[in-house]
């Protein structure tokens, strides 16, 4: 008989990314919060850093209503708080914290880290100070609230999500140990270093010291605050089995419980609104794509896009690349390809020659110049994207069966080019491929599959292994999403194998084509976070137990 798990009466959350939209730790909370809301009504608290005190902030419905005794309470403290609802499905309770006041006393509180837990801050730099202090504030909100309106009596949770938030983890715990912790890592901060640096990670994972690599590697401060959080919290969680190996031998500290990310439905649309929107993206698309080259874009040119952070390595962009220039001199390759790269890097801005043609719209026969890119870049001579392109005499020439185009900017809807946000051009791709090296989950193929849009990952990321785990064998494109072997060593194998899955699905007829995306809609079924919320029940209950356990 399976005994009863303990859930909290309230839970609270802190992450740099609430009310913040950065990356994937803002999809994997926003997401989910409509789900813990529903099952948590105005019991789940997101804890975010206040970055906005001078302008508005579209994702956050400041309520000045709201807790005001509290509030009031925490003025008093000297905390600097604004209080409302985070404007995402759900509409979850925000806090978010000014934390610069706590920079004067940075050195008092490492002090005081080194004393508690032995976090090294000694050679902390860059984004450290800056996160620590969040923290810091974050875990005073948490305090704060809890012996105002809370108390002993009931069953608290705080999680802290990444390094950046490790070192107010650790104040809960110390503090107010009342409170069940949970710290969870998206990414370990010294494999995603070894990684970045071109180290072998997966066949030495055995070999490698995390605080030796640390020291070489320059990253003692984040490291420290990480294992030692990893450690003495009362439940450490990632993200999939492929990050938990990683944390075992990096931060010597195995996985209390893994926490895969789901997704939400309600951000796809459905039917006759499916449809529309995914004419409009694929219009736009091409739209720009002509304005931007010159050359003439069939209705059926297979649109193929990678995205996420721009870790040229870790994310595979380099095989990416590699893919198109093997594609490009493909005889078997039955249509036409245009392949997107969508990964923010330092953006100048918008181009205006671009901007201009499509205000006029029409169909252009000339390329405008360097057409392989949709805005004006910072350094562009230093750019490694367009070094590979330049290197390799890809210049999207009118008659290129395989065009490449760089997307260099946050889709937010407010681009100056495409105008649209990420979501409402992904249903618009026939395929995306994520080559990944390194990727601790992989939230970029989960959304493509939400949106019916087949993808390539490969067995190092954590969506990969668990498609394969779902599957009960290796994923192919027919099941939605192939799965590439990759390894240390094999980056130009992989390269030639996605160049292959993507002349092959080029040739894909109709029934192949909808039955492969038939079958990516039903595999992120299984994701959608009314599965997934288990696993943080499951946490909960650990963390709670041994809380009680302490008390």
């Amino acid at each position: 008989m399976q005994k009863k798990r303990l859930l909290p009466d309230f839970i609270f959350e802190s992450s740099w990314e609430v009310c913040n939209k950065m990356g994937g730790i803002y999809t994997v909370l926003s997401t989910r919060a409509k789900t813990l809301q529903e099952r948590f009504p105005d019991k789940l608290v997101f804890i975010g850093p206040d970055l906005w005190q001078d302008k508005a902030n579209p994702l956050f419905l400041e309520d000045d209503k709201m807790w005001r005794p509290w509030v009031k309470k925490a003025v008093e403290e000297g905390l600097h708080v604004r209080v409302g609802r985070w404007n995402i499905p759900g509409r979850p309770c925000v806090v978010l914290v000014d934390f610069q006041p706590y920079y004067g006393m940075k050195n008092e509180l490492y002090g005081k880290a080194w004393e508690d837990f032995r976090v090294d801050s000694l050679h902390a730099y860059g984004d450290y100070d800056e996160a620590s202090m969040f923290s810091y504030a974050a875990a005073l909100v948490v305090e704060s609230f809890y012996r105002c309106r809370l108390g002993s009596k009931k069953k608290v949770v705080y999680q802290a999500h990444e390094w950046m938030t490790a070192l107010g983890a650790l104040y809960i715990r110390k503090h107010v140990p009342e409170i069940a912790t949970i710290f969870t890592t998206h990414a370990t901060s010294i494999g995603r270093s070894i990684a970045g640096n071109g180290k072998p990670l997966y066949e030495y994972l055995w070999a490698y010291n995390g605080s030796q690599m640390a020291c070489e590697l320059n990253m003692e401060a984040k490291h420290s605050v990480e294992r030692q959080a990893a450690h003495n919290v009362d439940c450490f969680t990632t993200v999939s089995d492929v990050t938990g190996r990683e944390c075992a031998e990096l931060l010597d500290k195995q996985p209390d419980v893994i926490l895969p990310n789901g997704f939400e439905a309600d951000f796809v649309p459905t039917g006759a609104a499916f449809t529309k929107h995914r004419s409009e993206a694929r219009n736009r698309i091409l739209q720009v794509a002509n304005a931007l080259t010159g050359a003439e874009f069939a209705d059926d040119t297979l649109i193929v896009a990678t995205s996420g952070r721009y870790e040229y390595r870790n994310k595979g962009i380099d095989v990416f690349l590699e893919a198109a220039y093997h594609t490009l001199y493909d005889s078997e390759l039955q249509r036409q390809v245009l392949m997107l790269i969508q990964v923010p890097a330092w953006v100048d801005s918008p181009r205006t020659d671009l901007q201009e043609r499509l205000k006029l719209g029409g169909t252009y026969t000339e390329p405008l110049p360097d057409p392989v890119i949709t805005h004006n870049l910072h350094e562009a001579w230093n750019d490694p994207v367009l070094g590979f392109l330049r290197s390799h005499g890809m210049r999207n020439d009118k008659h290129s069966p395989v065009k490449v185009i760089f997307v260099p900017c946050y889709l937010d809807g407010n681009d100056g080019i495409f105008q649209k946000p990420y979501y409402d051009l992904l249903i618009g791709d026939d395929l995306a491929a994520y080559p990944s090296y390194y990727e601790p989950w992989g939230y970029t193929p989960l959304e493509a599959v939400a949106f019916r849009v087949p993808c390539i990952t490969t067995s190092l990321s954590g969506f990969g292994v668990w498609t394969c785990n779902s599957l009960g064998r290796d994923s192919l494109l027919e099941d939605g999403v192939e799965v590439i072997a990759r390894n240390d060593y094999n980056a130009q194998e992989v390269a030639e194998k996605l160049s292959a899955a993507i002349v092959r699905y080029a040739a894909f007829d109709k029934k192949a084509t909808d039955k492969a995306r038939r079958n990516a809609g039903k595999l992120s079924e299984k994701a959608l976070w009314k599965n997934f919320i288990e696993y943080y029940y499951e946490a909960y209950d650990f963390a709670l137990l041994r809380a009680s356990e302490r008390r």
